[in-house]
């Protein structure tokens, strides 16, 4: 493995690394505003997705991830019945967010072991470039 290959692989494990943080910060938004049922936009917190692709080069060789942006998930909010809620209808509904704290902990979860192995793999390609000057150094 070339010193450049090591390199490309730091590069996209940092990707990686940067892209999942990104996602955790969305996810830890979601589950904080999950009872948020009025907005400055107006209306309850509607939960936001972190949508990923792939940076590829001229060869169409992956070379990492990149966040492609975050948007709002289109899904219906809950309704529920609570007459004595500030943001109550006429009828009594409350329309509360759409977020699901349950899916938002696997996400979570789901990101965090993401991360960590990126994380492992960056760690692996430091210690190959750290084993090749030590041969280098030898010889």
């Amino acid at each position: 493995m070339s010193l450049s290959s090591l390199f490309s692989a730091m590069e996209i494990s940092a990707s990686g690394l940067s892209a999942q943080r990104i996602r955790m910060n969305v996810i830890a938004s979601n589950i904080a505003n999950a009872q948020t049922t009025h907005t400055p936009e107006g209306g309850p917190y509607r939960r936001k997705e972190v949508i990923f692709g792939a940076v590829l080069e001229s060869a169409g060789k992956g070379e990492g991830v990149k966040v492609l942006g975050i948007f709002p998930d289109p899904s219906p909010f809950k309704v529920i019945y609570d007459p004595s809620h500030p943001d109550a209808d006429p009828q009594g509904y409350v329309k509360m967010p759409n977020v699901n704290v349950i899916l938002e902990m696997i996400d979570m979860i789901s990101a965090t072991r993401s991360y960590e192995a990126n994380v492992s793999a960056l760690k692996a390609a430091q210690n190959m470039a750290l084993k090749a000057l030590e041969i280098g150094r030898r010889y």
